[in-house]
């Protein structure tokens, strides 16, 4: 059963940028010369009109960093350019970027073209490398998978799923196709859609809206705290079984772990999760499952090299309709 959720949106964090480098297992160095007809701009507004395929919070941060230099001395950002400078540009690689190795993992790919790919992500799949989980990951599978994405950074992956989280994920196969998706999900234009199972009873549709940061003693978890970032999760009931709700949940924005959060927040945690969630609620098939209960059904957004808009879905993830169809659904 699905409930329809039209302009699902996603707002990743606006000093991210897609652009690292060029080769992000080589340092490089780039020379150019300003021509004339940037001529009167600022040199950060030149460097945007210079290098279109990198964002501008990327740029600002290599001008932040010292790694622009004008005619050798050390860039200004407001300074104007009148033609003719030199600039040298310094790309350095992400430390993670010396870890990532292609691996043989299988991958569902729900669509594949010169410019994306479309992944239906298992649960149990973490996403990038990172602490403790520096092999194994999608980011290796994908670079085995599709070679030439070790020439764009984190292997064109642009937003990503907790590892126990299963469903729909895109990644970039080109550095502009990275850039051009990020700044749709700067710009609310992603649409994803996910199942939550959580506990108890729902009565109707919703929304919350309660800031999250990082829990002040638990800094692996998030909460909801004053002064966290601005956060908006709406839902609606799909179908009410024993001691829990199937809901379909819209992002208004995407924080860390926010659905989870949101739901744990009003009173209803989802099923499985092993950090919001409860121990035991008494019910053996919900305290059995070994996940939380959450998958992204549901993905839609502007093909960046055809401007046509596109839209994927996939089937509940198979243990999450078994758990379904065990609590006596009758549509999984």
């Amino acid at each position: 059963m699905n409930l329809a959720i039209d302009n699902t949106r996603v707002n990743e964090p606006r000093d991210y940028s897609p652009a690292e480098d060029d080769d992000p297992f080589e340092p490089s160095s780039m020379l150019l010369t300003v021509s004339a007809d940037l001529a009167g701009l600022r040199l950060d507004q030149a460097l945007a009109r210079l290098f279109p395929e990198h964002s501008r919070s990327r740029l600002q941060a290599w001008l932040k960093d010292g790694r622009v230099r004008q005619d050798g001395a050390a860039a200004e950002a407001k300074r104007k350019v009148w033609g003719g400078e030199r600039l040298e540009v310094d790309v350095a690689p992400p430390p993670e970027a010396m870890a990532a190795l292609p691996e043989d993992i299988p991958l569902d790919v729900v669509f594949e073209d010169a410019t994306l790919i479309v992944i239906n992500k298992p649960a149990g799949l973490v996403v990038h490398p990172g602490s403790g989980n520096w092999t194994g990951t999608l980011l290796n599978a994908l670079l085995h998978h599709a070679p030439e994405l070790a020439g764009v950074p984190r292997a064109g992956i642009v937003h990503r799923l907790d590892k126990e989280t299963s469903g729909l994920l895109v990644v970039a196969r080109t550095l502009e196709a990275q850039t051009d998706l990020v700044r749709q999900l700067q710009a609310r234009t992603v649409k994803r859609h996910y199942h939550a199972l959580v506990h108890g009873a729902i009565g109707r549709a919703g929304v919350v809206t309660a800031p999250i940061g990082r829990h002040p003693q638990h800094r692996t978890r998030m909460a909801v705290v004053p002064g966290g970032r601005p956060a908006v999760t709406r839902y609606a009931v799909c179908e009410r079984l024993a001691r829990c709700t199937l809901v379909e949940c819209q992002l208004e924005t995407g924080r860390t772990h926010q659905i989870r959060v949101h739901m744990a927040h009003v009173g209803h945690p989802l099923v499985g999760d092993p950090v919001y969630g409860v121990r035991r609620c008494g019910d053996a098939l919900l305290d059995a499952f070994p996940r939380q209960a959450l998958h992204a059904f549901r993905l839609g957004l502007i093909h960046p090299s055809s401007r046509v808009e596109m839209e994927w879905s996939v089937p509940m993830a198979a243990d999450f309709a078994a758990l379904l169809r065990s609590l006596g659904s009758p549509s999984w």
